[in-house]
């Protein structure tokens, strides 16, 4: 009798690690620093009237919470990261307080008014059809449209901080990008490097070089010609990593970072069709569409800080304005404007193009929805930094930082002082922010330490622009990435070895600046 053999089992799959989503993310890093929060001591400096830090003032105090306390920040970060408030006379963040509007319910409600715009906008298939045209005659030269991207962004994001207002540009960029061959980690990169490197290369913008060197007591001309320098070499070589990542996925399409998160979501690429025409409507649409992104940016440029290239106070992060007065013709406009201007775009396109009332609504909250995974990642890293806020422990790390720097060489200095500043820009996306809290306690140091103050205010955005490249902390990156479904650990493959040469280079110049 034949034996019958006993069928095995097939083997299990081993199940692959995959990075967590943005959210989950910096739900981990909230965590982290809730935990770290638990440790440090609470201590506080003294203050100038302008509310900077007293250099040498330093002293502990009572943690203001107890453990349950700290447990309620920790369960309320996305709340306060949203609509919370900072009282001015306590310095605590809540949403049971009077005061100035801490969290970042203006970022979110931007983005949800961008989506519903575009909603509205790609309905009528105007910005598709002129998507297949601009991709048919750009056929052999995506490159140029890459770097002239690259570089209008870098030149907005250091004369005046443009970055945030990148998230507006993802749905027009990545159809185009991806009709022309190219994935969306091309357009992520496109995107961000080409804002962030112009911010880490800030050469007078005054939301950060202005009010850093306001704190230092210096013009805002004061290293002009360092910063120029380093803006273009920087942004050079954003724009090389870039373009070399693109014609590799253009050539090999299985060489794409984001391939298997590119498949099935609607977007693939398509060949242009030569025959696509615009109709009238598409044009008006367009038109439209052109008018109220170049509204947006001529309307938050400070146009009379730029020109006349005067410091002052620290400026209003929250509204956008200046400590310069500004020019007759400027508009001042930030989120609650910017907002409602797309919102209210929305009904030229409507009658342009027919669109019926409710098929209107019906439009606009489906864009505003399609929004708000990204709206959640917007509001959990502005939970982080309320956690440090309320804990009193971030005065800690910037004492922890004072000590760190006396004493040093010039050249030391100036290393020390990056390195210091990349944590605490993680703590602090803000470059104002930062440059408050950071500079009244450098600037004296670096005369101790035989450094000018203007190669010590270079060193602090060298240190904080790239933070912002790759923290998780940064609105403008994980907004950008959760808005082009890009992972967070994909990203960092990809702009990892960037990262280390932006920082070999910047340190190596300001480093060589400082010694000279």
């Amino acid at each position: 009798m034949a034996t019958q053999t006993k069928p095995q089992a097939a083997p299990k799959a081993k199940r692959s690690f995959q990075f967590p989503s943005a959210v989950t993310t910096l739900v981990i890093v909230t965590l982290l620093v809730w935990i770290a929060a638990l440790f440090i001591p609470s201590g506080v400096y003294k203050e100038t009237p302008d509310g900077a830090p007293v250099p040498g003032s330093y002293h502990r105090v009572p943690s203001p919470l107890s453990f349950g306390g700290k447990l309620s920040q920790l369960i309320l970060a996305p709340v306060n990261g949203t609509y919370g408030l900072k009282n001015p006379a306590t310095g605590v963040v809540d949403t049971e307080t009077l005061g100035r509007l801490f969290g970042q319910i203006g970022v979110i409600f931007f983005i949800m008014a961008i989506g519903a715009f575009i909603s509205v906008s790609f309905s009528t298939k105007a910005l598709d059809t002129a998507v297949a045209a601009l991709a048919n005659r750009l056929r052999s030269k995506g490159w140029l449209l890459i770097t002239a991207v690259m570089v209008l962004f870098s030149l907005l994001g250091s004369t005046m901080g443009f970055s945030v207002e990148t998230l507006g540009f993802y749905a027009l960029f990545i159809p185009l990008m991806t009709a022309l061959g190219y994935d969306r980690m091309v357009t992520s990169g496109m995107i961000i490097l080409g804002a962030l490197v112009g911010v880490m290369g800030a050469t007078v913008n005054p939301f950060s070089i202005g009010v850093a060197a306001g704190e230092a007591r210096l013009s805002i001309g004061d290293g002009l010609g360092l910063r120029l320098l380093l803006w273009a070499l920087l942004t050079a070589m954003a724009i090389a990593w870039v373009l070399r990542y693109a014609g590799k996925v253009r050539r090999d399409p299985a060489a794409s970072l984001v391939a298997g998160e590119d498949l099935g979501d609607g977007e693939a690429a398509q060949e242009p069709a030569v025959e696509h025409r615009l109709t009238g409507t598409q044009k008006w649409v367009l038109v439209i569409t052109g008018l109220a992104f170049a509204l947006m940016i001529f309307s938050v440029i400070p146009w009379s800080s730029i020109f006349g290239a005067h410091t002052g106070p620290a400026d209003d992060t929250l509204t956008h304005t200046t400590a310069v007065r500004p020019y007759f013709f400027e508009l001042n406009w930030w989120f609650p404007q910017l907002s409602m201007l797309f919102i209210l775009a929305c009904i030229p396109v409507a009658a342009v193009a027919r669109i019926r009332e409710k098929e209107l609504v019906r439009l606009i909250g489906a864009g505003a929805a399609d929004m708000l995974g990204p709206a959640m990642v917007v509001l959990l890293a502005g939970g982080v930094s309320v956690i440090m806020t309320n804990t009193q422990t971030l005065d800690t790390i910037l004492h922890a930082m004072e000590s760190l720097v006396t004493g040093t060489s010039a050249g030391l200095f100036t290393v020390i002082t990056i390195g210091i500043n990349i944590p605490l820009a993680l703590l602090i996306p803000s470059s104002s922010g930062h440059a408050t809290l950071a500079m009244p306690l450098l600037a004296p140091l670096a005369d101790f330490a035989g450094v000018s103050r203007s190669v010590t205010v270079t060193a602090w955005i060298m240190a904080h622009g790239l933070t912002l490249m790759w923290a998780p902390t940064s609105v403008v990156l994980v907004g950008g990435l959760a808005i082009a479904k890009v992972s967070y650990d994909k990203w960092l493959r990809f702009v990892w070895p960037l990262l280390v040469g932006l920082l070999v280079v910047a340190t190596g110049i300001v480093a060589i600046a400082a010694a000279a």
